[in-house]
């Protein structure tokens, strides 16, 4: 593949029933690639989607849950402890994760409920190896 777009592309192709596929910035919230298949999936639609998605991982929310197992554990929190996520709306499922060389790097895919689950996570995994040499 040439690019992290054209590998979202081939991404979003090879699973039933999917609706997209991005590459998010964690540190920045940018949205470092993204393809789909939905019209009103709006440049607009694709960056707030991608804030949302930043906020789930390293809002400010979040890092108090984990300020708070550090104490409770007598640790400090030396690295972010919320790896993946999966999320499900009426008509569709999230699968979420950091990537574990980059992490500063989330992959985020959408798909439809007629998805498989377990397919879904396969795909999000298989994509790590090809999308890693990618990130800075």
């Amino acid at each position: 593949m040439n690019n992290l777009n054209d590998i979202a592309r081939s991404i979003v192709e090879s699973v039933d029933d999917g609706l997209g596929f991005a590459v998010v910035d964690l540190e920045s919230g940018l949205l470092l690639a993204a393809a789909h298949t939905v019209p009103y999936f709006t440049q607009s639609y694709l960056d707030t989607v991608a804030a949302a998605a930043v906020d789930m991982f390293r809002g400010r929310t979040v890092r108090a849950v984990e300020d708070l197992l550090a104490q409770q554990r007598g640790q400090s929190v030396s690295h972010h402890l919320i790896k993946e996520v999966q999320m499900t709306t009426d008509r569709t499922f999230h699968f979420m994760m950091v990537l574990p060389n980059k992490p500063h790097a989330l992959l985020v895919l959408i798909t439809g409920r007629r998805a498989n689950l377990g397919f879904g996570w396969a795909a999000v995994r298989q994509s790590v190896p090809q999308i890693e040499p990618f990130i800075p």
